[in-house]
């Protein structure tokens, strides 16, 4: 499994976000400039509702915007923390339901943020796969190199925190 603690060959993202569909965006914290520089991505009023999946002061949001705030390792999770990925992408279909626009963000914006946005697409009627693809379509074919993530998402969030919760 590859982590951006352990693979420095991870390369950062080209955006600090890129739209999944339309209101739903990923991203991270970090990302490559114009000038091929690393630039902080700081989310000041982008978007009404901001999930963080790990939490960097000072990349914001601004005071104000709603702000859901989840910090989960970009490895084997919990039973507690996939409660939250499921309740993280809950929250973020009932924005979009709701006409607002999201931003689910972790560090670089591929794997802990494509779990929550591939879980939303999914509760949205598309098959893991389905979602698998499109996010890395549209964010960088780095999204979801973490392959636990991955099957986690093919047997189900709600089938993989049974099992994990059972092994506990």
């Amino acid at each position: 499994m590859r982590t951006r603690r352990n693979q420095p060959d991870v390369p950062a993202p080209d955006a600090p976000w890129s739209e999944v569909v339309p209101g739903l965006w990923m991203g991270g914290h970090e990302f490559r400039g114009l000038t091929g520089q690393l630039e902080f991505a700081v989310v000041n009023r982008q978007f009404d509702l901001v999930q963080t999946l790990l939490r960097m002061p000072g990349h914001g949001p601004d005071p104000g915007i709603e702000h859901h705030v989840w910090p989960i390792p970009d490895g084997p999770l919990d039973g507690t923390q996939l409660a939250g990925v499921i309740r993280l992408a809950e929250a973020a279909c009932e924005a979009l339901d709701d006409g607002r626009t999201v931003l689910v963000r972790c560090y670089h914006g591929y794997n802990r943020s494509g779990l929550v946005i591939a879980h939303a697409l999914m509760r949205q009627g598309r098959t893991a796969e389905a979602a698998i693809r499109l996010i890395r379509s549209r964010r960088s074919s780095w999204a979801l190199h973490n392959e636990l993530f991955v099957d986690y998402l093919r047997a189900g969030l709600t089938t993989a925190r049974l099992l994990e919760e059972l092994t506990e």
